[in-house]
């Protein structure tokens, strides 16, 4: 059975900074392209971003680029997002994903992409 744990979340003012991770337990990590969602209340599911199992090819969502860090360490089975200068655009709920491809191919955000979702953490960015 797989189960996927995101940390990290929480509340912080605009410009601050946080540092999501997620582990996953009850499959092979590497053999995976993992990234995150998101979902703002009122809103569609959002990708994020999304790593290939290597960590070689990323990609971001054009809202968080420049901003946004996604990496991996296979040897940890650990998925990190490291989140800066952060705005009230940014608040949503926060979810690890399980791509079922090994690299983040060109529709890589489409929620149909994704063979396993954490539960999420939540992420609250103060004006």
């Amino acid at each position: 059975q797989v189960h996927v744990f995101e940390s990290g979340g929480g509340l912080v003012q605009a410009g601050g900074s946080l540092r999501l991770s997620c582990t996953v337990v009850g499959l092979r990590f590497r053999d995976y392209a993992m990234g995150w969602f998101r979902q703002a209340p009122g809103k569609e599911r959002e990708g994020v971003s999304c790593s290939s199992w290597s960590g070689n090819t990323i990609e971001h969502a054009d809202s968080v680029k420049g901003r946004f860090t996604i990496s991996r360490d296979n040897a940890k089975n650990t998925l990190y997002l490291q989140m800066t200068r952060l705005t009230p655009e940014d608040t949503a709920m926060y979810s690890c994903a399980v791509w079922k491809e090994t690299v983040c191919l060109g529709t890589w955000y489409q929620s149909s992409k994704i063979l396993y979702w954490g539960q999420g953490t939540q992420v609250t960015v103060s004006s």
